[in-house]
C-alpha cells in the first residue's frame, strides 16, 4: 500500500509564520485511525464484570442482578460493534474518485459510524478539478467491505 503524503510546509515558511508545533507535519508520524477492535476488549471487560456481579448476586440483592444483566447487554453490544476497518482512507478516496462523474481535484475523508452496531463509514468530500470548483460531492464508502453506501453530487452556485 502506498503512503499518502501530508501537507508539507517548508521550514523557513513555518518559522516565519510562527506555526505551532502541533500543526507541524514533520513533528508527527502519519495519522492512523484508532482500531474499532478495541470494542472487543471492552466487551470482554463488561462480560467478566457481568459474570462476577452475577455470581455475587446469587447471595445478594436484586439490584446486582440488574447491574449484571446491564453489563451483559453492554458486552454483547460492544462485541457486535467491534468491526474491523479493512478500507483505509487512501482506498476510500480512490473508490470515491471512481464513483463520481467529475474530475476530482481536492478531496478529504473522515470516518463516521452508522447504525446501532456503529459500522464504520468513510464520508468522502470531493470537489471538481476546475478553479474555482464548479461541483462538489459526498460519497459514503463502507470501511469494512469498500462498497459505496451513498453518493450525492451537486453544482456549486455563485
Amino acid at each position: 500500500m502506498s503512503r499518502r503524503r501530508g501537507i508539507e510546509v517548508p521550514g523557513e515558511i513555518a518559522r516565519a509564520a510562527e506555526m505551532p508545533e502541533d500543526l507541524d507535519a514533520t513533528q508527527r508520524e502519519p495519522y492512523s485511525i484508532p482500531s474499532t477492535r478495541r470494542r472487543g476488549t471492552a466487551a470482554l471487560v463488561y462480560a467478566v464484570a457481568a459474570i462476577l456481579g452475577g455470581t455475587g448476586a446469587v447471595m445478594s440483592h436484586a439490584s446486582l442482578w440488574f447491574a449484571a444483566g446491564l453489563l451483559g447487554v453492554l458486552a454483547v453490544w460492544h462485541w457486535a460493534a467491534a468491526w474491523r476497518i479493512e478500507v483505509l482512507d487512501p482506498e476510500a478516496l480512490e473508490i470515491a474518485n471512481r464513483e463520481v462523474p467529475l474530475a476530482v481535484g481536492h478531496a478529504s475523508a473522515a470516518v463516521g459510524f452508522d447504525g446501532w452496531r456503529a459500522r464504520p463509514i468513510w464520508n468522502v468530500l470531493v470537489f471538481s478539478a476546475d478553479d474555482p470548483p464548479s461541483q462538489r460531492g459526498l460519497i459514503r464508502v463502507d470501511a469494512v467491505d469498500g462498497r459505496v453506501v451513498g453518493t450525492y453530487v451537486e453544482k456549486i452556485e455563485g
